[in-house]
């Protein structure tokens, strides 16, 4: 008889297959992805994509309009606004990623033990509590002004303001985990909390993780730029977007494009991230676009029904 061999690399293949499909039908995370990417390419680009200094200044060119010379124009001292935004890219990169990837990571472990022990939930989320009772801007803005208007101290501030929705996110998920019958055959097969929360319900908290990260990143960019905005975030001179706007904020009705371009920025950052965490939702749990896709089917039936039209929708 012909000796039958096993190929292992075709259902691997399969599985990217089918992955890759699902990804190009979803048109929000398409967008948001190739949106993010362009955005991040000309933070990491700037340099080579613009020959100006974003810090020097040049009086004789103050308050240009947009021109060939000057795509953006220039601002009230006379430095190129299309560069101070490509350098202003990299300072609200930073910041977003820095602190999403602090506040996820400890509030992962802040979540996790929070689900499986008592104790520390009692301790960790009346804390997490506690900080939701304020505001998060006025929050942030209070940490950073006991630790000072530095570029690290934004981070810490943000990423302690973020870390609290983080936990409770993770510790919903990992309740849900905890009360399967699998964990408590675990327990009564003598493995440790370490292994089990590690090995069990860690994997199956990271896709609401993720889709939660993405949505921290796009605040905190926005927080950001409103830290530095009132003056509490990044220090001038530095090409923060919320310099930018801050800037242009007194000559607003002469030069407009000093508010308008970095506003715009901001505007499609936070509409790419944002895009790019519902795709990521329905790409990760397909479950719920098929829940509101079917809920839009029975509105659209009960419309028919009300309107007395044939109902063909399918299924009904």
């Amino acid at each position: 008889m012909p000796k039958i061999t096993r190929n292992s690399k075709a259902p691997t293949s399969g599985r990217y297959s089918i992955a890759l499909r699902r990804y190009w039908s979803n048109p929000l995370l398409v967008t948001g992805t190739v949106c993010i990417s362009l955005l991040t390419l000309a933070a990491l680009f700037a340099p080579w994509i613009t020959s100006y200094d974003p810090y020097s200044i040049e009086a004789l060119n103050r308050l240009k309009p947009p021109s060939g010379e000057h795509y953006f124009g220039t601002d009230n001292l006379g430095r190129d606004v299309y560069t101070r935004i490509l350098f202003g890219l990299r300072v609200s990169l930073l910041v977003g990623g820095a602190v999403t990837i602090i506040s996820g990571l400890i509030g992962l472990a802040v979540g996790l033990l929070a689900a499986y022990y008592a104790v520390c939930d009692h301790i960790l989320m009346r804390i997490c509590d506690g900080l939701y009772a304020f505001p998060s801007i006025l929050l942030a803005i209070s940490i950073v002004a006991i630790m000072g208007p530095r570029t690290i101290n934004v981070i810490i501030a943000l990423s302690i303001v973020y870390v609290p929705s983080i936990a409770r996110i993770v510790r919903s998920a990992a309740l849900v985990v905890k009360e399967k019958t699998y964990i408590e055959g675990l327990k009564a097969q003598g493995a440790g909390p370490f292994r089990i929360i590690g090995l069990h319900i860690l994997p199956n908290v990271l896709s609401p993780l993720v889709i939660q990260a993405s949505f921290i990143f796009a605040v905190s960019i926005l927080t950001e730029a409103s830290l530095s905005f009132l003056g509490a975030g990044i220090p001038a001179p530095a090409p923060s977007l919320g310099n930018l706007l801050l800037d242009g904020k007194n000559v607003i009705f002469n030069a407009w494009w000093m508010t308008v371009f970095p506003g715009v920025c901001i505007i499609l950052m936070i509409l790419g991230l944002n895009l790019l965490g519902d795709g990521l939702r329905d790409f990760l749990d397909p479950k719920t676009k098929k829940k509101r896709h079917v809920k839009k089917n029975k509105k659209t039936s009960i419309g028919r029904r009300e309107r007395n039209e044939p109902d063909l929708t399918i299924g009904s």
